[in-house]
């Protein structure tokens, strides 16, 4: 039987970023607030239509570079701003009200991030805490005395993309990705406890992080910017996955 392109409904792919980040001891994640139909005026993760002549990976990274004006890390390493990867793909016929729209999300992890500036059919954009986004009802959020709800399936996706980091951080060195280039042991901790979203030891933790090869390398010098005594700076090493793994504590 011939190919009969009118015997298909129109079809879309977009790509939806869940960008996090680590403010004020909270894991954070980029929010925006739709200009324009449908779901106009409600709050939703940052995203796109992804253009005729570009791939998945392009598409996310202009998105992410149109909403936060960071890139993603170039090859060999080479540190060009933030973290990227595919998250998941979410397909449900009804999705979208206006046709049939496959999303492939990506997952953007980065240090404290400045205030945001909505760019695109955003009307505005905002940090908000992962933990009210997905409070009772999980999306649900408080937007004044209104309750929120974020719009087409992004909640489910956030939530996904929420855990996803939080499963990383025990078996990887994921969580560096939330520090500046230089940071100190108890910087990264308070990573790990703004995306657990319970506190560590102390103690425990400089002796996990600092016995683990590879994970951190001392830079050789200090910092006061956390107050007290002068603190030892670490950068990433070239360890990709910890053995064994920083376990999240039974909560």
């Amino acid at each position: 039987m011939p190919y009969d392109p009118s015997a298909f409904p129109p079809f879309a792919v977009t790509v939806d970023l869940v960008v996090l980040t680590v403010r004020s001891h909270a894991l954070c994640a980029l929010v925006v607030r739709r200009g324009e139909p449908p779901y106009q005026g409600r709050w939703a993760l940052p995203g796109g239509f992804v253009r005729a002549d570009e791939d998945l990976a392009a598409a996310a990274a202009r998105e992410l570079k149109e909403e936060t004006g960071l890139r993603p890390h170039g090859p060999e390493g080479k540190d060009t701003g933030a973290h990227l990867e595919q998250l998941a793909t979410y397909g449900d016929p009804y999705r979208d009200p206006r046709m049939r729209v496959v999303s492939v999300a990506h997952l953007v992890l980065s240090p404290d991030l400045p205030p945001p500036i909505a760019g695109g059919d955003a009307r505005s954009a905002r940090w908000s805490p992962a933990e009210s986004l997905l409070g009772p009802g999980e999306g649900l959020s408080r937007d004044g005395d209104q309750p929120v709800q974020l719009a087409f399936d992004h909640a489910q996706i956030l939530l996904d993309g929420v855990e996803r980091a939080r499963a990383k951080i025990e078996y990887s060195s994921l969580a560096t990705a939330f520090c500046p280039p230089e940071f100190t042991v108890g910087e990264l901790r308070r990573v790990y406890e703004a995306v657990w979203g319970v506190a560590l030891d102390p103690r425990n933790f400089h002796r996990k992080v600092t016995g683990t090869p590879g994970f951190l390398v001392p830079t050789g010098g200090t910092t006061t910017r956390q107050g007290g005594r002068p603190a030892q700076l670490f950068r990433a090493g070239g360890a990709t996955l910890l053995n064994p793994p920083m376990l999240r504590p039974e909560v």
